[in-house]
């Protein structure tokens, strides 16, 4: 599998640790991850703390052509305030682990693509289309083990 899918997925099992939501995700530039986080809306009472926010207020302030030359890797497809952010960032790639638990705002970061905007809709790549080096799968089935384990308590 893919090392930095597995680093989301890591950051994921620590949300799910700490009592949160278990989704994760890293930001990565020129091969090094410069933020990791996960989803803390349950652990910091915040309404915004998604796994993508986090690991993008982690990395700190960047300059903007780091954020161009970034991949950002996430267990789940990214809702419509993360892709946003993605967006907003021009941050060109999206690696998604799995998009069947929940489908995110894949769709807009294509039109925006298309458009002539930057940012994601350049490459928004699934488990399904087998983006990482593991077997087809493998990321949702490991991501689908954690949700359950966060809804069995």
């Amino acid at each position: 599998m893919d090392l930095f899918l597995t680093a989301a997925i890591e950051e994921a099992a620590r949300g799910l640790a700490e009592g949160g939501i278990p989704i994760g995700a890293v930001l990565v530039h020129r091969g090094t991850i410069v933020g990791r986080g996960h989803n803390r809306r349950v652990q910091q009472g915040s309404a915004v703390l998604h796994g993508e926010m986090d690991a993008l207020e982690r990395a700190g302030r960047l300059r903007a052509s780091v954020y161009r030359e970034s991949v950002i890797y996430t267990t789940l497809s990214p809702c419509a305030m993360c892709t946003g952010a993605i967006l907003l960032y021009g941050i060109p790639h999206v690696v998604i682990g799995e998009n069947r638990t929940f489908m995110g705002e894949e769709d807009l970061a294509a039109v925006a693509r298309r458009a002539g905007g930057r940012g994601a809709g350049r490459a928004v790549h699934r488990d399904d289309e087998r983006i990482h080096r593991g077997a087809p799968g493998t990321v949702e089935r490991g991501y689908r083990r954690l949700n359950e384990r966060s809804r069995a308590g």
